[in-house]
């Protein structure tokens, strides 16, 4: 005769599970938003600065960069909704801008014919990258933690 299993406490786990995702989209959103401060940081120290133009077209947002940017691809926890995705960018194409129309991004990352390349922007990106996803493994191990502790 076999005889019936009863798993004490299925109900409380069951209810950490379903705060798992929001907590770890929080700590992952932090982690996130360090490592794009970090990696932008170097790369406008590692710019070459004329008009500044430039340096201050070097960012980071929640999703889409501006239209004409220069971008690494995107940093994203792709375990978790979609709305955890960092685009870290440079540069503009906008003549409305005028003379802070950083559109030359790529000329100076990569150098032309007549110009020497100066890296920033992909130096910074592998300067940095096992950092930041070391950072966000960490932030989901500790939001694993922290709802398993919680009741």
């Amino acid at each position: 005769m076999a005889s019936a299993t009863r798993i004490i406490g299925l109900a409380k786990l069951h209810k950490k599970l379903q705060r798992m995702p929001d907590v770890a989209k929080a700590r992952i959103r932090t982690a996130m938003e360090q490592g794009a401060n970090e990696i932008v940081a170097m790369m406008r120290n590692l710019v070459p600065v004329d008009s500044g133009a430039l340096r201050d077209s070097i960012g980071w947002t929640w999703g889409k960069a501006p239209q004409g940017a220069m971008t690494i691809g995107k940093m994203a926890a792709s375990n978790l909704a979609g709305d955890l995705t960092i685009t870290i960018y440079a540069g503009t194409r906008d003549k409305k801008l005028g003379d802070t129309d950083a559109y030359y991004a790529r000329f100076v990352e990569f150098g032309t014919k007549n110009m020497a390349a100066s890296p920033y922007f992909y130096v910074s990106y592998r300067a940095n990258k096992k950092k930041v996803r070391s950072r966000i493994r960490r932030a989901t191990t500790a939001a694993a933690k922290e709802v398993a502790g919680s009741s």
